[in-house]
Formats: structure tokens, sequence, C-alpha cells
């Protein structure tokens, strides 16, 4: 398996989808039900009978909806194609007693729509606008993004717009991600080197950063205070953070990883808490701190304080928290390809290795007092 995803409508109860990757067997989104007060996992199997799973994103919008990247076989060619699905009624929110005998009820899900890639070639990923209704998406097919509107109860898939990617060589978007600022007008894509960013209403390039790292870029983040801020890691096994109004070098290196890091996650509430997964085995979580919204901790109000404290409190103030790796998580036995913090609970985040083994993890309690105190 290498797709994860939260179920990002679900606030309350803590949920992720994995797609698998199984060429003998009928594919499969399993939903990973997480009761926290008992530490039990649930799970609940639908079928994915089209192809193996290579991306998975979930409305923001309808707990019910997601959309799968997988791969299709059709005359000794294999293309990678988009869909739109709706889970079962009764799978909808979270929280589900599993059933006793799993594997006598497995249900189908329901496919909306595909998004049609046929003139455009293989879909690298689908993005939802962050803050909108569920009805505009953006696929990356090759070299072209391609933005969607979702009509009929997104039963049918309207191409709005598309941009595509012009230079030399076979040009591939690698990944994208949708930016929650300005309205949610920008996307940061990665193909090859280079990170580029688009305005979504006139589908034209806004920032390129040419060389953002050695080698492949594998995936993006964008800080969720900070409007500028976005994060990369790729091939050269380093996550690199960037001030997009001047990318000329990276704000901050991170080289904790010993091979590719195939993902970045920030964390949804306090941005100073960057995940990574890497196909060196290992999910590593690091404060950073001083790139953060908070970089000095927080303030304090100087009327609740005594003169004593006061001094105490401005010596404090001056001095910026250290940057640095929390925690490294060596749960998996292969390449972790994803991960992701929960939607419903800031402190909780999951990882998925290839070899289909997922970990639920929390944030260091000590840490996550320290944050909040």
């Amino acid at each position: 398996a290498r797709a994860l995803t939260p179920q990002t409508a679900e606030t309350d109860a803590i949920r992720f989808l994995v797609g698998t990757q199984s060429l003998r067997y009928d594919n499969q989104i399993h939903i990973i039900d997480f009761d926290d007060e008992n530490n039990i996992i649930n799970k609940n199997v639908l079928l994915h009978q089209v192809g193996e799973i290579w991306h998975i994103s979930t409305s923001p919008a309808d707990k019910g909806v997601l959309a799968t990247c997988y791969n299709k076989t059709s005359d000794t060619k294999v293309m990678t194609c988009a869909a739109v699905w709706r889970m079962p009624k009764e799978l909808e929110s979270g929280s589900h007693e599993s059933p006793d005998d799993s594997s006598s009820n497995t249900q189908t899900l329901e496919l909306l729509c595909h998004l049609d890639n046929t003139a455009h070639g293989n879909m690298a990923c689908v993005m939802w606008e962050p803050m909108g209704d569920g009805k505009k998406i953006i696929s990356l097919a090759d070299n072209n993004i391609l933005l969607w509107d979702l009509q009929e109860s997104s039963a049918k898939a309207a191409l709005s717009s598309s941009a595509a990617l012009e230079g030399k060589g076979q040009l591939k978007f690698t990944s994208g991600r949708w930016s929650p600022h300005h309205n949610c007008t920008q996307i940061a894509t990665a193909n090859d080197t280079t990170i580029r960013g688009w305005d979504t209403r006139s589908m034209r390039q806004i920032y390129c950063i040419e060389n953002a790292h050695g080698q492949l870029v594998r995936d993006l983040d964008f800080n969720p205070n900070k409007q500028y801020y976005l994060a990369s890691c790729g091939d050269d096994c380093k996550v690199k953070f960037w001030d997009t109004r001047n990318a000329t070098e990276p704000v901050k290196t991170l080289e904790e990883h010993s091979h590719w890091v195939w993902n970045v996650r920030y964390n949804h509430s306090h941005d100073q808490l960057i995940l990574t997964g890497s196909s060196d085995s290992r999910v590593i979580l690091s404060n950073m701190v001083s790139i953060s919204s908070e970089p000095f901790g927080h303030m304090v109000d100087d009327d609740e304080l005594s003169d004593q404290e006061d001094q105490h409190q401005e010596e404090k103030i001056k001095e910026p928290l250290q940057d640095s790796v929390i925690a490294t998580y060596e749960e998996h036995e292969d390449s972790v390809y994803a991960v992701e913090w929960s939607s419903a609970d800031p402190w909780l985040f999951a990882s998925l290795s290839y070899d289909g083994r997922l970990v639920i993890n929390r944030v260091p309690r000590a840490l996550k007092y320290h944050i909040l105190l």
C-alpha cells in the first residue's frame, strides 16, 4: 500500500483511509477508525475493483466522497486514471464498531464520475479545494493541470480550465498541493527538481523555484498559518522550507533522512510540528519553531506579570526556541510512502509503509504540554 489520507470532513472521530496496491486481488480501501479511549483500531473494507491505488484524497465538505488515482490496463498499456467515489451511507461517519466477521460483508464503492484524462495523460494526484464546498478539484495529469467542477451531486465532472507545463523533454508533475490561503486561488506543483506556483483563476504561473532539490521533488505542503511558507521534500534526502516571495534560497533545510523523502506534512493546528516519511523506513517528527507562526512561544500580556516575572519573561521571549528532531519512529520495516495528521486530533498521526503496515502514533506528551501551556 502507498495511499493514505485522513477523512478530512470528519472532525470528531479519528479516521484514515488506506488504498491497496495488489496485482493479484481486487484492490480495497480500508476505513481505519481509531478508538482513542480504548486504544483499539476498527476496520471496514470497501472494494475498489478498478485497479491498484496510487493516490487517495477525501472531500473537505462531504464525509462520504473521495477520489482515487489508480492503474488501469488496456491493450498492453497501463494508464493511471482518476475517479470520484461515494462510500456506503452507513460508513460515512467515523467510530463504528467493527463487524465480527469482516470478510462476509465487504461492500463496494459507488462510482460518481471519472475525471476523463484520455487526452491529458497519467494522473499523478487529485486535490480538493481546501475550504470549499467539495465541488472544485484539481488533478495533475502528466504535464497538465486540470480544474474540474463537480456537478449534480458529484455525478458529473466538467473541465472548467486547464494549463500545460511547457518546456523541453517529457515534463511530468509528481505532486501538488492546494494552498489554503489567498482565498484558495493558488496551488503549488512539483515536476522533476522544480516547484511552481499557479493562480487557479488565470491558470498562469506565479512563481518558480528551479533546482529546489538536487533530485526529484516528491511532495509539498503549505504552512496552515503562514501564507507564503511551503515545505518540500525529495530524492536528495532533504526537507526544505521556502518563503515563496523570495525563493532563491530555502529558509531552512532538514537533513535527517538517509534515503528519498516521500512525504512532508505540516500539523494543521501547530505549524511548528512537521512529519516526514522516507524510504529509509523511518518517520521523523521535527519541531521547526524558528519558522513557525509562534517562534517565541505564546506572547504573554504584560499586565498579567509581576515585576520579577516581567524581567524573567522578557529574557525568555528574547531567546527563540531551538529547532530539533522530536522523535524518530522505526516501527516500519519497509519504505514509508505516506504520513498524515488526523483531521480530528491534532496530536495524532498515521504512517503507511509499502508492506501494508499502518502505524498510528501520538506526539510525545511532554512536547504537547510544552506547546499548549
